[in-house]
């Protein structure tokens, strides 16, 4: 979750509440009334007959201290500050929600796994972990548990088929090992009004003979960035492109968020690609990673991904302002609100409740934004089939070294935070969507037109191209902070695209090897493959019917292609993807 987003990583913020005199449906009833009020997908009666289910199965559990642990955006927040208390005043257990940095998170969650000690009784991690717990054997399989040891605490109106991103937090031996508690995609931003505008339009076409408006690929964003960089806007210079490139950690997420699959690095596949995914790692038929240079078959460094780091360096120093090459993310992210930035091709739309705030030079008098946000364009290597983006799932797990009847009372706890009852209010506050249910409520139709495309991108099939990292990825924290340095020199020039590129990918394949050695990952672990030139393992993907890693197109700059915004929403109601 990439949340230092809103709120400093070094912040801690615990919650905790006492046991009340007690705990039943006048609890409820009450949180019902002050807190939840028409703001849910079940009916009154529904409602408290949930409300009734926890109280029920909390009573072996009542008086009991559980600590659960989250990085600290909005909706963890708001599950702190609130639903926590709420959750103690109705059930009598008392929850201790901790909102910590997410790299701190992670660092407990490894600590826990490595010690067998119980820090936290659940925790709210990134699903791009999936593959990490599949293959450590350290976190309870849902499946298993709510058939199971959890049967008489799991919600019979749970309804895992409502939540949206459960093929993010399954593993491929078809078990769900964490459940989703937010999510937010990463898309195209863009200002609606000024491409709207009939100068702009006129001018552009005039220039590039082609319509101005949301790009579907690099070659058009790239003309559009060109446009507006250094154009006179509403009496101000304005630029094309928003980015960043700090050396920093932050810098290493700008790359595995799916940039190198936008660009078409890896093979076809939702969720993600196969074999080959979008950091370049390839599995063989078992699901084991076999390497993630080109040299084992991989496409960590191939011609996409290298094409994807020299777009990214050419546009953050020709189209977007001077300062970002030395910005972070979080330092980054509240530009484009300033008003002087016309595009952006990777932003979260986390950033929404931000973007939308009265008075901004983004904002209309109205309420409505002047701005949208529209599917991601794509590179010139990318083929139909193939994921486009990113998607951050934070998702409730439960490790193995947590004892039962604490398990058992975080699990309770997981569940009424993003239970039907509550989880349309939730998402109103954090804007960060998990369920179909809430999706589709009234209430979000209505406020569709204040929230510049979210609802009407979640209601899309486009979603489903957007996903997070996949089960390729066999230790995500260990691998994941190879990133920002290998890419951190290609910004900084000490190295050319494809020599950091290669520097990346034989790091990897060193964890990779580790982690063969080591054998704690069973027949599930790497195993790596021989080593042939780039020809050898495209010829051999091809006859195999897959894509992976692609020879290099000697012209990078394919035909641009842009389509009108309010077309593409009427397209996503008629069920179409684009």
């Amino acid at each position: 979750m990439r949340r230092s987003l809103l709120t400093s990583t070094a912040t801690m913020v615990v919650m905790i509440f006492a046991t009340p005199a007690f705990a039943d449906m006048d609890a409820a009833k009450k949180f019902l009334d002050g807190e939840i009020g028409d703001l849910s997908s079940l009916s009154r009666a529904d409602q408290e007959k949930e409300m009734q289910w926890f109280i029920d199965a909390a009573k072996p559990f009542a008086g009991m201290d559980i600590k659960v642990v989250s990085e600290p955006i909005t909706t963890h927040e708001y599950e702190s500050k609130t639903l926590a208390k709420a959750f103690t005043d109705i059930t009598g257990i008392k929850i201790t929600h901790d909102l910590i940095g997410e790299g701190d998170v992670i660092e407990k969650l490894q600590t826990q796994m490595q010690s067998g000690e119980n820090i936290y009784d659940a925790y709210v991690n990134d699903s791009d972990l999936i593959g990490t717990h599949w293959r450590y054997l350290q976190a309870r399989s849902l499946t298993d548990w709510m058939a199971n040891e959890g049967k008489d605490v799991t919600n019979p109106g749970l309804d895992i088929a409502d939540f949206i991103g459960t093929s993010f937090t399954t593993a491929p031996d078809g078990k769900l090992y964490q459940l989703p508690d937010q999510q937010f995609a990463n898309l195209y931003w863009f200002r609606y009004d000024w491409f709207n505008d009939a100068k702009n339009k006129e001018e552009f076409k005039a220039k590039y003979g082609y319509d101005l408006g949301v790009p579907v690929n690099w070659s058009a964003y790239e003309d559009i960035a060109e446009f507006f960089t250094g154009r006179d806007v509403d009496g101000k210079k304005v630029y094309g492109h928003m980015d960043y490139g700090k050396k920093d950690p932050s810098l290493g997420w700008r790359f595995t968020d799916a940039w190198l699959s936008m660009a078409g690095n890896g093979d076809k596949g939702i969720p993600n690609g196969l074999p080959v995914d979008e950091w370049g790692i390839k599995v063989d038929e078992k699901s084991r990673p076999v390497g993630s240079c080109v040299a084992r078959g991989g496409d960590t460094n191939g011609p996409a991904s290298v094409y994807s780091v020299q777009k990214y360096l050419d546009w953050l120093k020709a189209y977007a302002p001077p300062e970002a090459q030395g910005m972070t993310f979080s330092e980054s992210g509240p530009v484009p609100a300033q008003g002087a930035v016309a595009q952006q091709i990777f932003w979260y739309t986390a950033f929404t409740a931000d973007m939308v705030k009265p008075g901004l030079p983004v904002m209309n008098a109205d309420g409505t934004p002047k701005w949208r946000m529209a599917p991601s364009p794509h590179g010139v290597y990318w083929k139909d089939g193939m994921k486009l983006g990113y998607q951050d799932v934070g998702s409730w797990t439960i490790l193995k070294s947590t004892p039962e009847d604490r398990a058992k009372a975080a699990w309770l706890y997981a569940q009424f935070v993003t239970s039907k009852t509550v989880d349309v209010k939730k998402s109103h506050v954090g804007l960060t969507l998990i369920r179909e249910s809430s999706i589709q409520h009234p209430s979000f139709t209505k406020r569709a037109p204040e929230l510049g495309g979210l609802i009407e991108f979640y209601r899309s099939p486009a979603r489903v191209q957007w996903s997070p990292t996949g089960t390729n990825v066999p230790d995500y924290p260990k691998l994941a902070q190879l990133w920002w340095q290998a890419v951190g020199d290609a910004a900084s020039g000490a190295k050319t695209p494809q020599e950091a590129m290669d520097s990346l990918c034989a790091e990897q394949e060193k964890v990779l090897q580790r982690l063969e050695r080591a054998g704690i990952q069973g027949d599930i672990g790497p195993k790596l493959a021989e080593e042939h030139d780039l020809a050898y393992w495209n010829a051999d993907a091809v006859k195999k019917g897959n894509l992976a890693p692609q020879l290099k197109i000697e012209n990078e700059k394919e035909k641009p292609i842009t389509v009108d915004y309010d077309q593409l929403v009427k397209s996503w109601a008629a069920g179409k993807a684009q």
